[in-house]
């Protein structure tokens, strides 16, 4: 076999061992130490891979952002910042029909742009509105749904955990990836409240409608939310403002989360041993994977798949949009089985040669950029797209009397309007990168 031929029978293999359960992390190790034994023919050099791999991988200072990210996404879950995001929109919208979920949106939106993660978004969210959603008379199956997608917003509108890792591997700059990320994330957040006003619309017998709030009550509630806005303002905006890097940035979010924790009287030792914990563990998932990718990668550069397939690619002579659809469907496929990190750190290395070698009549930033976006948008599709959406998983475990088969039908409708938005986006790039210098 050559070593053309080895990379490309590795990709089966991988599957197989993701199949059997293997962790994808250690899964993609596997495949990686094996085949660079195979190509190079020596035992030595996959050993002194190893050697250098760890360090090349976690040197980069950028990666400190996912730790610090997780950490101000826990502090902003003990502050109760989640609770107040929800009663302050729920508030406004929740006396209408679909009004209690449109707020669960609203506020999985908000929680999004201080969390970069987002089961953490969705499990967070679930515990504050799934039990107000069925307080009100809605329905197992689009209370779940609602949730689940909504969920999704934590890892589209920034900052983003899976974003900063697409900017690691394509070598792009965060802040701008982040400005990108914020017109689809309003679109999407827009899009799933659509949705549900869709969906009670042919459902009225479905949903139900809240109390109405008098405004004065509103307007405390909505006062209440200062400290997500304080958080957010300063993060993104001392990024964009030059203040200081991402990391910087990510490292002030956790402070700041950390400190109105602690006014509001939800940050002691024990909970913020456990914030540690939790993050230390998560953090510490993200990574292996990340590893077990750095190394299936170099294996894959050893043997010139990347290179090939973009060569064959564009050779072909497809229209450049044509071979991104296809590129697209693939990631709705593999959301199907797998989750949204496994499947940045599998594909980017393979897919983003393609998309560098062909013409879209843009600036080779800018399609990185638009394209990233793109990525983002159908792996988070993924994340709430049965059979293995993780978000499903993660709501429906919050309500064990809802058959999963009731979330799938109704997760469907959200489904479709990210498929929706993703031709939008894909017609009109101008919609993602019109905030880029």
């Amino acid at each position: 076999m050559t070593n053309l031929e080895i990379g490309i029978v590795s990709f089966p293999a991988l599957l197989l061992l993701i199949f059997l359960r293997v962790p994808i992390g250690l899964a993609m190790f596997i495949v990686g130490y094996v085949g660079y034994w195979i190509v190079t023919g020596d035992t030595r050099m996959p050993m002194a891979r190893l050697k250098s791999a760890a360090y090349s991988t976690f040197a980069s200072e950028s990666l400190a952002v996912v730790p610090m990210f997780l950490l101000m996404g826990y502090f902003a879950t003990i502050g109760g910042m989640s609770k107040a995001l929800f009663k302050a929109a729920e508030s406004f919208v929740g006396h209408r029909k679909g009004g209690v979920g449109i707020a669960a949106i609203a506020s999985c939106a908000g929680f999004g742009a201080i969390c970069g993660s987002s089961l953490a978004t969705a499990a967070t969210m679930g515990r504050v509105a799934l039990p107000e959603m069925k307080r009100f008379g809605y329905h197992g199956g689009i209370s779940t749904a609602a949730l689940a997608a909504g969920g999704t917003l934590g890892i589209l509108i920034p900052p983003s955990v899976v974003l900063v890792i697409y900017a690691i591997l394509a070598e792009q700059n965060i802040a701008k990836l982040f400005l990108a990320a914020f017109a689809p994330g309003i679109l999407a957040a827009i899009g799933y409240m659509l949705v549900l006003s869709l969906y009670v619309h042919l459902y009225p017998d479905r949903a139900g409608v809240g109390d109405r709030v008098p405004w004065g009550e509103r307007m405390r509630l909505l006062i209440g939310i200062w400290p997500v806005l304080l958080v957010f303002l300063a993060v993104v905006g001392g990024i964009y403002g030059g203040i200081f890097t991402p990391t910087e940035g990510a490292a002030v979010g956790a402070l700041g989360t950390g400190l109105i924790a602690l006014a509001n009287g939800g940050l002691n030792f024990r909970t913020m041993l456990d914030s540690f914990t939790s993050t230390g563990r998560s953090t510490a998932m993200i990574f292996f994977i990340v590893f077990g990718a750095a190394f299936y990668n170099s294996f894959l550069a050893l043997t010139q798949v990347p290179q090939s397939l973009s060569e064959w690619v564009v050779n072909l002579g497809l229209a450049p949009v044509a071979v991104l659809l296809v590129i697209l469907v693939i990631y709705l496929l593999l959301g199907c089985v797998m989750d949204s990190l496994s499947m940045i750190l599998l594909t980017i290395p393979i897919f983003f040669p393609m998309m560098m070698a062909l013409d879209f009549g843009m600036s080779s930033e800018h399609v990185a950029i638009w394209f990233g976006i793109l990525v983002l948008i159908v792996v988070e599709t993924g994340l709430i797209t049965p059979p293995v959406g993780m978000n499903l998983f993660i709501i429906n475990a919050m309500d064990r009397a809802t058959p999963m088969m009731e979330t799938y039908k109704a997760v469907m409708f959200f489904v479709a309007s990210d498929l929706i938005r993703v031709g939008i986006l894909v017609a009109f790039p101008a919609i993602t990168l019109f905030l880029i210098p």
